[in-house]
């Protein structure tokens, strides 16, 4: 009954919203592509790539978990009046399932950021049962998110064909950008020994950055931040930390750090110090006054506060 009432109502929504397009003369934009996009990543992305020919809307802010976030009413109206809309994919907006669905079978273009790298390259993790849970943090890697911005690049040539050009010399220079970073968080990573390589966090949003830089990543409540991680877990990890000496954990911009003080009890009980070495953005870009916005300033406050944090504790 909910989905259908869901279905109802996103239809409903998206045909005020095709109205009331319809009904708006062109320059109201300016003559830009009008882009709405989920999280603060992708605005972060699709800003930097359309620059001056596209106004971006993201509907997701600073410190905001996409894993919970509920469309409003308005988020819904903003998607039906776009032109392009951009989302993460692989589950990561479970909320929005209905919502894409509908934006499928209207004229607008939808685009997934997880359709920019393979389908092998996906990483999963395996469940109760064996389940293969598909992990959508693919922006912690940084060779698919250049993937990603190539792709979101040629899409948006295509469908804006006269600043084609300008798309594609955007993500030229935004590729050389991240190539610049990973080169700086390989050195980062370097003044950490293989043996202390160890990234304990509250959820397991790590393990693409854990894949290409040479981590052991561990998250205490899985892909996914729906529900905090019990007592049996919390026993668990405090072994395994204590086991491997390990001596600093990272709490979450975005997700509650009552699991991460709840371990640094429980292997204090162990007679084991265990240190929280600080915030790590993680499903959310960061504010402005952080000078955290931007998905290059984002991940190098975070390789700083990993590297910075597990060198300290040693």
């Amino acid at each position: 009954m909910k989905k259908r009432l869901l279905f109802i109502l996103v239809a409903g929504l998206f045909s005020l919203a095709g109205c009331s397009r319809s009904d708006q003369p062109a320059e109201d934009s300016n003559g830009k592509t009008e882009i709405v996009t989920t999280t603060s990543f992708l605005t972060d992305l699709a800003e930097t790539i359309g620059g001056e020919h596209v106004a971006v809307t993201g509907l997701m802010g600073p410190g905001v978990d996409p894993h919970y976030y509920q469309p409003s009413t308005s988020d819904i109206i903003a998607m039906g009046e776009a032109e392009v809309v951009i989302y993460n994919g692989l589950s990561l907006e479970a909320r929005f399932t209905e919502i894409f669905e509908h934006l499928g079978e209207r004229d607008v273009l939808t685009l997934k950021a997880a359709d920019g790298i393979a389908d092998s390259s996906v990483l999963h993790e395996t469940e109760e049962g064996d389940a293969q849970a598909v992990d959508p943090h693919i922006w912690f890697s940084v060779s698919r998110w250049k993937q990603v911005a190539q792709y979101v690049a040629e899409e948006l040539s295509s469908h804006d064909p006269e600043h084609a050009e300008h798309y594609q010399e955007n993500a030229e220079a935004y590729i050389k950008e991240l190539e610049e970073l990973s080169a700086y968080i390989e050195e980062r990573v370097a003044e950490v020994p293989e043996s202390s390589r160890y990234l304990v966090t509250a959820h397991d949003a790590f393990q693409y950055f854990g894949e290409e830089f040479n981590f052991k990543v561990v998250g205490l409540q899985g892909l996914n931040t729906k529900t905090e991680a019990g007592t049996g877990d919390i026993s668990q990890m405090a072994d395994f930390i204590v086991d491997r000496d390990i001596r600093a954990v990272f709490v979450e911009s975005s997700v509650s750090p009552r699991s991460i003080e709840a371990l640094i009890e429980a292997t204090a009980s162990r007679e084991h110090e265990l240190q929280n070495a600080g915030a790590l953005y993680s499903d959310a870009l960061g504010s402005p006054e952080d000078n955290t916005d931007s998905y290059t300033a984002m991940f190098k406050a975070n390789i700083d506060t990993i590297v910075d944090g597990l060198t300290k504790a040693e």
